[in-house]
């Protein structure tokens, strides 16, 4: 059996937080917050892993890729 190579980050992923999550559920905030942003208009830059991925997806009207 061959062990599984995984590398720590596969690259990076910046994220522009572009819509005001004012009127967003409790759980689409949450997810801006566990994103990291803390203002609008912010970019940040993750590490493009599937969770990652997945937190956009539940927000891709508030959250923005930026390159």
């Amino acid at each position: 059996m061959t062990a599984k190579k995984t590398s720590a980050i596969s690259g990076k992923v910046h994220l522009k937080w572009v819509r005001s999550a004012i009127c967003a559920p409790v759980k689409q905030k949450l997810v801006i917050k566990g994103l990291g942003f803390t203002r609008l208009n912010q970019v940040i830059e993750r590490p493009d892993t599937n969770a990652i991925r997945g937190m956009v997806a539940k927000v891709p009207h508030l959250v923005e890729f930026v390159e």
